[in-house]
């Protein structure tokens, strides 16, 4: 009996068989894990990063967290009163004072806006010898 006589007869039934198998193998197999879902970025999660920027001494990324916090949410106050907080912190008064007024725009009794630009104005008057 030649090769390819002895070859065809066991072949196609092994064949067959992995080719009728091969679409159940392929939808056997597990589909590769999808990466974690992140959480969505909140207002208060960018506000507690700026802080722990601004704590770690990395002022500039502290300013640009607590800005993305006032993009994300403009109507709440505290955000401005945080970056108010990083400019007072680093000797910027004015810009300081005008992110307490901007929330004191949304809430004129916002008491810590309130307090900053009391603090503000303490420390920006001069302090007079006595005689």
């Amino acid at each position: 009996m030649s090769y390819v006589a002895r070859m065809k007869s066991p072949a196609i039934p092994v064949l067959l068989t992995a080719l009728l198998a091969a679409p159940t193998m392929l939808a056997a197999k597990p589909k590769p894990a999808k990466p974690a879902a992140q959480q969505p970025v909140t207002v208060e999660a960018l506000l507690a990063q700026s802080h722990a920027a601004i704590t770690k001494g990395d002022t500039d990324l502290a300013l640009r967290l607590a800005q993305s916090a006032i993009v994300a949410d403009p109507r709440r106050p505290g955000s401005y009163i945080a970056l108010g907080d990083i400019y007072a912190e680093t000797g910027q008064a004015e810009f300081a004072r005008s992110y307490y007024d901007a929330a004191l725009v949304i809430d004129p009794s916002e008491p810590a806006a309130l307090k900053a630009i009391a603090s503000l104005d303490d420390t920006s008057r001069p302090v007079l010898a006595k005689p």
